[in-house]
């Protein structure tokens, strides 16, 4: 069956402090963005009614785009005629503090970790991991869930046929608690089960009467394989059925509607998921907030996510400062300055945590801090997203990787194909040079690497329209989806390409040939230490790449290839400062380079190199 061509899309996201809508419409180029507005949430006091921001937000949009949506409080859908209407209206949300669940499995690197994925990949906050074998003692456990209030818990463990045994006592320790869910008195805490099959009806007698239990299928029925589809999809409607209609506005919302809302993580989750399955590309994606900084990752076929909640660039700043130490945040502000007055200007972003830099130094040291958030955000990440544990792995990692205890991780930089950067230290940064360097000191590509960033946060909108599950309206949606990530969603800042292997400063590591379109043909040298940009437009440019007979990106060592690379606002950028990236531990030589680095890519104005601001 055919589906129905959608000419207009009405899409908000109800974030935290701000309501952002978009109106996408159906051009001769394809599906684009028309027009945005923004305006504050309201699901709090004085107004406690989500949906007065969101018509708030659209009324900008209408304002903008000349097409009348409203009637009075009404979204008018179906068009009704082309200044009237629009075809559909989804939504996203993380006002009132997103999703926040509690995961318990059987062994916490097993069937606790699987559970973790799956609550992770739905786009919720794990406020606890509890385990049979994590260390606390029954009343500590007990305590430790009444205290937190999730909006939800997830029960796993035990292989399909397995014991029973522990399972049942993980169910026991919550029955004991009779957790009280964080929204609404009037209704029970909802309970998904996602273990031991054979555990069905111990757990239904535990838990039945005073949860609200549901018996999906198991996380891990067999140790090789994890099931996460399933539980991910379960507490999607739960998410849905419960929290979201305990929040103030939630139900006329929900009535508003073309499609379930879904968690802003989630949506952007299932979008970074369906560009990677459609390019058959390897992703990571990443979004730097004020309190937490979630990265998403595509490898091998297989959708990770994780929320680092305490490294954000506003409310968790000092946590940053805290978990990365003085010393590294320093490494990377190129301008000699005091520890000292390092804190107390980190201090004053916590007190004050919503202004923005109003100094070059101010900039410089907030850049400073982002690295380090998105390094240590990156280094759990890493940890999380492996292969499971028990079963034989068929993978080639790279060495440059940690192992975890549950197997090797799965992000292989060498593998990567696209860096997708969103949040405001990073979507705008006064320039592009700046994102760019951030992601590349941050994450640390290897190869051949696109990346890009976030023009102004649209993915959430993009992910939910992505995951229309209404037959009539997918093909459609999903088409619209991409086509609008691809064109004004992502600003594409260039390539970055990194030889890998050891070497002395001042050798040659690369010779790289481009035929680029209007420039003509370029062979430019890369030496060990330098960095390197080439404008180029984001276009398919022809690249010959000859490694130094001890380097490689991506084939042999000292093997030369042909391939296709893309250039971007920011051009092709040629890292030759070493896999792994180690910065000098003098502290003139680090300024030193880092001056080079930032001129060379015109990170910053020259002022800064003579220290002023």
């Amino acid at each position: 069956m055919a589906g129905k061509e959608l000419r207009t899309i009405l899409a908000t996201d109800c974030g935290s402090t701000t309501t952002k809508a978009i109106l996408i419409e159906l051009t001769d180029q394809g599906y684009r963005l028309k027009t945005r507005g923004e305006a504050p949430t309201t699901v709090e006091a004085p107004f406690e009614d989500v949906t007065k921001g969101v018509l708030n937000a659209i009324m900008e949009v209408e304002e903008l785009s000349g097409l009348k949506i409203l009637d009075g409080d009404q979204i008018i859908h179906p068009m009704r005629d082309d200044k009237t209407g629009v075809d559909i209206y989804v939504s996203t949300s993380s006002a009132g503090g997103g999703l926040q669940m509690m995961v318990a499995g059987v062994v916490k690197a097993m069937s606790g970790e699987s559970a973790e994925r799956a609550a992770l990949g739905a786009g919720s906050i794990v406020m606890d991991v509890l385990a049979s074998n994590d260390g606390r003692l029954p009343h500590q456990k007990i305590e430790r869930i009444r205290q937190l209030r999730p909006d939800m818990i997830l029960l796993s463990g035990g292989i399909d046929g397995g014991t029973v045994s522990h399972v049942v006592e993980l169910a026991e320790i919550l029955a004991a608690a009779n957790p009280k869910p964080r929204l609404g008195q009037n209704y029970k805490l909802p309970v998904i089960y996602a273990g031991n099959v054979k555990a069905q009806d111990s757990i239904k007698a535990t838990l039945g009467e005073i949860t609200d239990l549901d018996l999906i299928e198991n996380i891990r029925p067999v140790l090789e394989v994890e099931n996460l589809g399933p539980a991910r999809d379960k507490i999607h409607d739960l998410f849905m059925e419960h929290v979201m209609a305990q929040a103030p506005g939630y139900k006329k919302l929900m009535g508003w509607t073309d499609a379930p809302i879904m968690p802003t993580p989630g949506a952007v989750g299932s979008l970074i998921e369906m560009v990677a399955k459609k390019e058959n590309m390897s992703v990571v994606g990443v979004d730097i907030g004020g309190a937490t900084t979630d990265i998403f990752s595509v490898f091998e076929g297989q959708f990770n996510r994780t929320v680092s909640a305490n490294l954000g660039m506003s409310y968790s700043v000092c946590n940053v400062l805290a978990e990365a130490t003085l010393e590294n945040v320093l490494r990377w502000v190129p301008i000699d300055i005091d520890e000292g007055e390092l804190t107390n200007r980190i201090g004053n972003k916590m007190i004050r945590p919503t202004t923005v830099p109003q100094s070059l130094e101010e900039l410089i040291i907030e850049q400073a801090i982002a690295r380090e958030a998105l390094r240590l955000s990156f280094i759990q990440h890493k940890s999380f997203a492996v292969s499971l544990k028990g079963v034989q792995s068929q993978r080639t990692i790279s060495d440059a990787f940690d192992q975890s205890g549950s197997g090797e991780t799965l992000v292989n930089m060498m593998e990567l194909d696209l860096l997708v950067g969103s949040g405001g230290v990073l979507s705008h940064a006064p320039r592009r040079e700046q994102a760019m360097r951030m992601l590349i000191d941050a994450f640390v590509p290897e190869g051949i690497t696109q990346l890009a960033v976030d023009s102004i946060f649209m993915m959430p909108q993009l992910g939910v329209m992505a995951n229309i599950d209404n037959v009539e309206l997918a093909e459609s949606a999903r088409k619209a989806a991409v086509e609008v990530f691809e064109n004004d969603c992502l600003i594409r800042l260039g390539t970055c390409i990194a030889p890998i292997g050891k070497s002395k400063p001042g050798t040659v590591l690369l010779t790289a040939e481009f035929d680029i379109p209007g420039a003509g043909k370029q062979t430019v040298e890369l030496k060990a230490g330098e960095i390197m940009v080439i404008p180029a437009p984001f276009k398919p440019i022809k690249a010959k790449l000859t490694p130094a007979k001890n380097m490689s990106i991506g084939k042999e060592k000292g093997e030369a290839f042909d391939t296709v690379v893309y250039g971007g606002t920011v051009g092709l950028i040629l890292d030759g400062r070493g896999r792994p990236f180690v910065l000098s531990t003098e502290k003139s030589k680090r300024i030193e380079n880092l001056n080079k680095w930032s001129k060379s890519t015109n990170e910053y104005p020259d002022s800064h190199l003579k220290g002023g601001a």
